[in-house]
């Protein structure tokens, strides 16, 4: 939740604060909050984390997330960027009481290969497991690993306990995976975290990237079975707590009160169904 600000901005901070952003969730309902690197940074090096968390819990915000890591298999200059980054993440969850860190892969074309992946992922969980904490892969249809699918099997590959997979419904549209191959490829228990958003039915703007940044849509208002989807996720054994993305200029237009109430009232039928 950070309002007028996008993943392709050189800074990913919201301009609404922490108090403001905490005060709207917690008059709508909302019980689970996310913060960016860049956010997370800026309140370390403030000294601001305890303060931060001390909103959360007055606000009733008792979910929270941290993200983005993505270069945790490189080497050089990128890797020791990406190990800066683990240790502003590790130190808010920390102090936060993450229930994850949200990692990725790079933006850029499927890798033929998951090998590579491997055992960087395995000393990345080993990593955070030291520190008690958790890590979600979200596969994205504009990275190496582009499916669920192919994230569910490296995260199966990796083979380490505290490494599981993020799930985002755009994500499986975008890459054409179906219903029913997610409930074949999955295992049970693997999906610790979910994305739930909307699409329209073929990507607009040119490319996936600037259709995933700029133009998802409520949950109701595209092309994404969400209903299905959220069935297979309980088949699958997760039953929330579920997070919603809308990651669109529409949605950013919007005042953040609105905005947010408007992601809620469109997500929670399908949960209650």
């Amino acid at each position: 939740m950070l309002g007028d600000v996008t993943p392709v901005d050189p800074v990913w901070v919201s301009p609404h604060s922490h108090a403001d952003r905490i005060e709207i969730l917690a008059e709508l309902g909302w019980t689970g909050m996310g913060f960016t690197q860049d956010e997370l940074s800026a309140a370390r090096d403030a000294g601001t984390l305890k303060d931060l968390r001390r909103l959360l819990e007055a606000g009733g915000i008792t979910h929270v997330e941290v993200e983005f890591l993505t270069d945790w298999w490189c080497d050089g200059e990128a890797g020791e960027a990406s190990r800066r980054t683990l240790d502003v993440l590790l130190d808010a969850a920390d102090e936060l009481g993450a229930a994850f860190i949200k990692i990725g892969t790079a933006f850029q074309e499927p890798i033929p290969d998951l090998a590579p992946l491997v055992e960087p992922l395995r000393r990345l969980g080993e990593t955070t497991a030291q520190r008690g904490h958790r890590i979600v892969l979200e596969p994205a249809a504009v990275s190496m690993v582009e499916s669920i699918p192919r994230g569910s099997e490296l995260v199966t590959r990796a083979d380490v306990e505290n490494v599981g997979l993020l799930v985002d419904f755009w994500h499986v549209l975008r890459a054409g995976t179906s219903t029913s191959e997610l409930l074949r490829t999955v295992p049970k228990g693997q999906v610790w975290a979910v994305e739930i958003t909307d699409a329209d039915a073929e990507p607009t703007g040119g490319d996936l990237f600037t259709d995933t940044v700029h133009n998802r849509r409520y949950p109701g208002d595209g092309a994404v079975d969400v209903a299905g989807l959220v069935e297979a996720m309980r088949t699958l054994g997760f039953d929330g707590p579920w997070g919603v993305e809308i990651l669109s200029d529409e949605h950013r237009r919007l005042p953040l009160p609105e905005g947010m109430r408007r992601a809620r009232d469109t997500t929670l039928p399908f949960l209650s169904r």
